[in-house]
């Protein structure tokens, strides 16, 4: 991981926030279902993110952060979910999707800023 890469250690933290979580919810809470596809989700994040760095091409590029992104909003989804069964409690819930939140706002801006690099690339 670099050593200054914001996206890249922000979604690796978040990664180990999602694998504790899980441990809590399987051996605390009993509940294996819904924890353990926040686990894909969550952890998929950083992966894609990881992968972005190696991508083949400006599209590979954009690719794998889209798909980041919408392993963050199925991460919300199950986090949210989590709490309205009363498996986590908001306090729990609230930092998670507030970092889910914020990487997808950098995903966004990355995404976009590479698009636009694209579209000006392709003019010249």
């Amino acid at each position: 991981m670099k050593k200054g890469n914001v996206l890249e250690n922000k979604s690796f933290a978040f990664s180990i926030r999602i694998v504790k979580l899980y441990t809590y919810l399987c051996n605390e809470k009993k509940e294996y279902c819904m924890s353990k596809q926040l686990l894909r989700s969550g952890t998929s994040i950083g992966a894609n993110i990881a992968e972005s760095t190696q991508a083949e091409s400006d599209l590979d590029f954009i690719h794998k952060l889209a798909i980041a992104q919408k392993e963050c909003s199925e991460s919300m989804y199950w986090l949210r979910l989590l709490e309205a069964t009363d498996y986590l409690n908001s306090r729990e819930s609230e930092s998670l999707l507030a970092d889910c939140t914020e990487l997808i706002k950098l995903l966004t801006s990355i995404i976009k800023t590479k698009k636009k690099q694209m579209v000006e690339k392709n003019n010249h």
